[in-house]
């Protein structure tokens, strides 16, 4: 079985069906584990007002921002090279989701900057970079709408997914390209001396799985809103056609 099959819309609509309902109770299952967990199981659950617990919410979102673009790139590329229709629209239904997750990024960033840093922004590169990313997804969006043929649209709207691509990677890397930025390092690495403790760790883990499979779950539903959107325009435009030549 070749994973092209899945590019038509048919193949993509069934096998993905019976896949969202159980990707959403997995999701909530993870979310509301991590959540409780980590604001009320962790050393710090007496102090609610302790602004460590938002990164139960900053780090997943800020990782499902850019990967969200990272995802949108590849579905991009596919279009280009494949005009794979499916691609395009996966890439569509992706970038509202991946808007969202860079919002409550930033929201909740300044929520934890104000206490931390004793203001609600500053331009940092890592924080710059994601408000950058956050207009790229909101010109992205723009491009879809402004533009009427849905294969020019998938054009151009994949050229600027390539151009976004360098501040999604900036976004992740900022902290590393200029070490004077406020914003602290990783949260979570590979170099285990740069994660935070065990403690926190174990349900922030079990939180970034909540909106990995959250995200997963919106993008599927949305890519299979976007083949059914396509398929109605196409049928509208052919009722028209056989109304002219009538």
């Amino acid at each position: 079985m070749s994973i092209w099959e899945y590019a038509n819309p048919k193949k993509f609509n069934e096998t993905t069906a019976p896949l969202v309902p159980w990707l959403f109770g997995a999701a909530c299952l993870c979310l509301v584990v991590g959540l409780v967990w980590g604001f009320f199981g962790t050393p710090d659950a007496e102090r609610f007002e302790s602004t460590v617990k938002i990164i139960y919410l900053h780090v997943p979102s800020a990782m499902m921002a850019i990967n969200a673009w990272a995802m949108m790139l590849v579905a991009s590329l596919i279009w280009l090279i494949r005009r794979h229709h499916v691609s395009a629209l996966a890439a569509r239904a992706a970038a509202p989701v991946g808007l969202t997750m860079t919002l409550i990024a930033l929201l909740t960033g300044a929520i934890w900057g104000q206490p931390m840093w004793g203001t609600w922004w500053a331009w940092d590169p890592r924080l710059t970079s994601f408000l950058i990313l956050f207009l790229f997804y909101l010109g992205y969006m723009a491009l879809w709408e402004a533009i009427d043929d849905p294969d020019t649209a998938a054009d151009l709207t994949s050229v600027l997914c390539m151009v976004g691509s360098v501040f999604a990677i900036l976004s992740r890397y900022a902290v590393n390209f200029w070490n004077q930025g406020l914003h602290q390092g990783a949260s979570l690495s590979l170099d285990a001396e740069e994660n935070v403790a065990d403690v926190f760790w174990v349900p922030l883990l079990v939180c970034i799985a909540g909106f990995v499979l959250l995200f997963l779950a919106l993008v599927l539903m949305r890519t299979r809103t976007e083949i059914a959107a396509r398929r109605i325009r196409a049928l509208e435009a052919r009722a028209r056609a056989v109304e002219a030549r009538a």
